[in-house]
C-alpha cells in the first residue's frame, strides 16, 4: 500500500481497503480452484469412455463432479460477496457443464464425514 494513501486517509479507510484487497484474493483463489476441479473432470473424461464403464470409474466421476459443483459454490459465493451477482457470466465463461451446475452447493463426501465426526460431541 503506498505510503500516501496512510497519511490522508481514516483508519476506516485502511481497514476497507484491506477488506477489498483480501476479498479479491479470495475471489483469485476461488477461482483458480474452480479451474482446476473442471480440469481434472475434463482429463478424467478424455482418458475414460463414460458408456460402460466399471462402478468405481463411475464414482470416481461422480466424485470429480461434486468436487467441481463445490469449487463452483464457493466461487459463485465469492462472487457474490464481492457484489458480482450474474453467474451466468461465469458458466459462460468457465465452460461449466451442466451437471456440475446441478450439483452446485453439495459439499463432497469426504467433507461431509469429517464435518459430521467434528459436530458430534465428544
Amino acid at each position: 500500500m503506498p505510503r500516501d494513501f496512510h497519511l490522508h486517509r481514516t483508519p476506516v479507510d485502511v481497514l476497507n481497503y484491506e477488506i477489498v484487497q483480501e476479498q479479491a484474493a479470495a475471489l483469485g483463489r476461488m477461482g483458480r480452484a474452480l479451474e482446476a476441479a473442471l480440469a481434472a473432470l475434463r482429463k478424467f473424461d478424455a482418458t475414460h469412455q463414460r458408456s460402460g464403464a466399471p462402478a468405481s470409474t463411475q464414482q470416481a466421476r461422480r466424485t470429480l463432479v461434486t468436487e467441481a459443483g463445490h469449487a463452483l459454490w464457493m466461487f459463485v459465493v465469492q462472487r457474490e460477496a464481492c457484489g458480482l451477482r450474474d453467474s451466468r457470466t461465469v458458466m459462460r465463461e468457465y465452460n461449466v457443464p451442466g451437471e456440475v451446475q446441478q450439483c452446485m452447493g453439495l459439499a463432497p463426501a469426504a467433507s461431509l464425514r469429517t464435518a459430521t465426526r467434528e459436530a458430534r460431541p465428544k
